[in-house]
């Protein structure tokens, strides 16, 4: 005789079966080209693939994406919807770690691990939803204001293209912060890289934050003779001067240079981020809860942050990071990415304004991250 629901979910180390059930899950995938040829350090692209998981239970429905390869949504259609479906919309954290588990055999890292997010994601939009609340609300807010930062300066901007952007982003929102990609063709044009520097402070000003991201394109050497000269301009953060799987090299730049160093983007897992802080590589932690494995890990990051002493920062995707940006004391900003920003404004309603430099989730008053997909417009960027 087989035990029943409650009891073997207690075998397993599940919470009990209560509350209303995941009835679904659908994916879809859009491809949007960029409105201009973009690169940094080590790649180029051309278009943005965005992969969208949405989940069902009692007349509602919650959405979380990822931004990957479009096979990201084979493996949400074939791996993990049978692991979330008929599960407990309340106990997102029991779907996380179910889903873990049934990938282990298939390798967390990369694709598999952005489906995961976009799943986990979706839940708690779900649960969100389902409660009325506005997730910020669900999570617990620390603050009411989320900082950004701009973030774009693609390495194939001409100048005057640059200089734009990053007027529009000072000037023209008054966000107070912004960042350019330096490190051109894995670090073979540093004289580009200083005077593409130069330029971005003269048109940011002096009174605005100047970020630069390599993308790992330096040796460590090179990023730390090159950083005298940002610090010349006033650069207070050097993002992924080296490869971020180098945690020694980030550590020893973090030692001999004066803007913070900042990596952590491609953080598949939660111990990941665990040894980049215990190897002192970073003086900022960057988490993406579209990679790391949704909102759950994301938060869990940032508490290992707090516990070293160190602040997170949303990677990407901002108005996903936003909500649970605004629950954890530790934030220091969230990206505010050019490419990602353009995307979600043209497939979704309820995205945030970040004029004079923050965004605000919630005070709309919509339950979950308040995202609803313009199924429109969408479907002309469709492709699968």
């Amino acid at each position: 005789m087989s035990a029943p629901p409650c009891a073997a979910a207690a075998a397993h180390g599940d919470p009990p079966m209560t509350g209303p059930r995941v009835d679904g899950v659908e994916t879809a995938v859009f491809t949007v080209p960029t409105d201009a040829p973009e690169g940094d350090a080590t790649l180029a692209w051309e278009s943005t693939t965005l992969v969208l998981a949405r989940v069902r239970s009692a007349g509602a429905t919650g959405i979380g994406y990822t931004y990957g390869a479009p096979a990201t949504a084979l493996v949400i259609d074939q791996q993990l919807s049978a692991v979330v479906v008929g599960r407990p919309v309340w106990d997102v954290p029991a779907a996380n770690e179910a889903m873990n588990r049934a990938v282990r055999n298939t390798g967390r890292p990369g694709l598999v691990a952005g489906a995961l997010s976009a799943l986990d994601i979706a839940l708690w939009d779900l649960k969100a939803r389902l409660l009325g609340l506005p997730l910020v609300a669900l999570l617990g807010a620390c603050r009411a204001g989320v900082p950004v930062y701009g973030s774009g300066g693609f390495t194939t901007y001409d100048a005057e293209r640059q200089d734009r952007q990053l007027r529009e982003w000072v000037a023209g929102q008054g966000i107070p912060r912004a960042k350019i990609k330096i490190g051109e063709s894995w670090g073979t044009a540093p004289d580009r890289d200083l005077h593409r520097v130069a330029r971005a402070r003269r048109s940011v000003g002096d009174a605005a934050e100047l970020y630069v991201d390599a993308n790992g394109g330096y040796t460590r050497k090179q990023a730390i003779r090159l950083a005298r000269h940002l610090d010349d301009h006033g650069v207070t953060w050097f993002e992924e001067p080296v490869s971020s799987d180098d945690l020694t090299g980030l550590a020893q730049i973090s030692a001999a240079t004066a803007p913070d160093v900042a990596a952590g983007e491609y953080g598949y897992t939660l111990s990941y981020f665990g040894h980049m802080l215990q190897a002192g590589a970073v003086d900022c932690l960057q988490a993406d809860a579209t990679r790391c494995g949704g909102i759950t890990v994301w938060l869990r990051a940032a508490a290992l942050a707090e516990a070293a002493g160190v602040q997170i920062s949303g990677h990407c995707a901002p108005h996903l990071h936003a909500h649970p940006a605004a629950a954890v004391p530790n934030l220091r900003h969230l990206e505010w990415f050019h490419d990602h920003v353009r995307i979600e404004n043209l497939l979704f309603d309820g995205v945030l304004d970040p004029g004079g430099g923050s965004v605000h989730p919630g005070t709309s008053g919509e339950a979950g991250h308040g995202l609803t997909l313009r199924e429109d417009r969408a479907e002309a960027y469709r492709t699968g």
